[in-house]
């Protein structure tokens, strides 16, 4: 068993972990290993969104010139093609990217058949809004995990590799224990989020330590009481959870969460869901994970099916976490309805 944070990125602690050194897990976990020379990555959103069947045709045609354009030089390593309702009632179509260096975002960004498409006056014309979420974090800002010997999801997939079975995993707490950055740091909150409104257009930027994190779960090779159980126990908790942050969840420090579904390449629903979440800090998640009555039912759920499987689940859960410099976001909306992601929060 090793410990989450990778060797090259350890130091000597500051602040103490929530374990002490000879804890052992209950259960096996992973998480995603990157080369060494990886300083940072992008994570970046790109979404497409209409009301009615009217629009839902073009809507998805728009999406995939945006797949289309990651085949370009110095595309994503990986993306994933998802939809998403929102409480207004908008279909949302994103394509989720991630690259493992800066510099070839970059490069792909500006080059002419992406830029000139992102910064065309009539963007948004068509009748449809686009937006684009793009996040920058360090490599000692981020932790994944996984419960599955096997597959990767998200960043993890263009991180590379997996660790052995970690030791960070099973306790309140831990989320923060794999982020390497926690090591010597709070990481607390400083500043608001700032828009800068211009016409159809809206930038927003976020503040110091703004959390974002991905969780998903994929039951595709669930078959008889595991699947029954899924479907009728966990997941009508777990969307419990997800529309209580989407609708409430600024008291408890949530900005906005999409709980979405992911497509194959013909726009078919897979077996397969995520939320993403804005947080304002990592300490708001955690209280949330902690003490809320809404995760508390999603843990409470998960574990009595795990207890009455006896452990052996088919059933697959990840999740990835960013704790975020102001300079490493940049949101952006256009013609899009006034709740959409961030814009209302800010």
């Amino acid at each position: 068993m090793e410990s989450a944070i990778d060797k090259h990125l350890m130091c000597p602690r500051s602040r103490d972990r929530r374990i002490e050194n000879d804890y052992t897990p209950p259960y096996p976990g992973w998480v995603g290993h990157a080369d060494a020379s990886v300083e940072q990555v992008v994570m970046a959103y790109f979404g497409v969104q209409s009301k009615g069947e009217i629009y839902l045709g073009a809507a998805c045609a728009a999406l995939r010139k945006i797949v289309q354009r990651f085949e370009l030089a110095d595309g994503p390593g990986h993306h994933d093609i998802t939809h998403y309702v929102d409480a207004a009632g908008y279909d949302n179509m994103i394509a989720i990217a991630y690259w493992d260096s800066p510099q070839s975002f970059l490069r792909w960004q500006s080059s002419e058949p992406v830029a000139q498409w992102w910064n065309a006056d009539d963007l948004g014309n068509d009748g449809l809004g686009y937006f684009r979420e793009i996040l920058t974090p360090g490599v000692e800002r981020f932790e994944t995990f996984y419960a599955m010997p096997n597959d990767l999801e998200g960043i993890g997939v263009v991180m590379g590799s997996r660790s052995d079975d970690i030791q960070e995993h099973g306790y309140w707490g831990s989320m923060r224990d794999r982020i390497p950055l926690s090591q010597t740091d709070p990481m607390s909150p400083a500043g608001q989020l700032e828009v800068t409104p211009a016409s159809r257009r809206i930038v927003i930027k976020g503040h110091e330590n703004l959390v974002v994190i991905r969780s998903g779960q994929d039951w595709s090779e669930t078959e008889g009481t595991e699947r029954d159980l899924y479907l009728n126990q966990m997941e009508p908790a777990l969307r419990a959870g997800m529309e209580f942050l989407r609708d409430d969840g600024l008291p408890v420090g949530c900005y906005s969460n999409r709980y979405m579904q992911h497509l194959n390449t013909n726009g078919q629903r897979l077996e397969k869901t995520f939320s993403v979440s804005h947080w304002r800090s990592l300490a708001h998640l955690e209280r949330w994970s902690e003490s809320h009555p809404t995760h508390i039912e999603i843990f409470g759920t998960f574990m009595k099916i795990v207890q009455k499987l006896g452990g052996e689940l088919k059933w697959k859960g990840y999740h990835e976490v960013s704790v975020l410099r102001a300079e490493d976001q940049l949101y952006e909306y256009i013609n899009c309805h006034a709740a959409t992601g961030l814009m209302h929060r800010s």
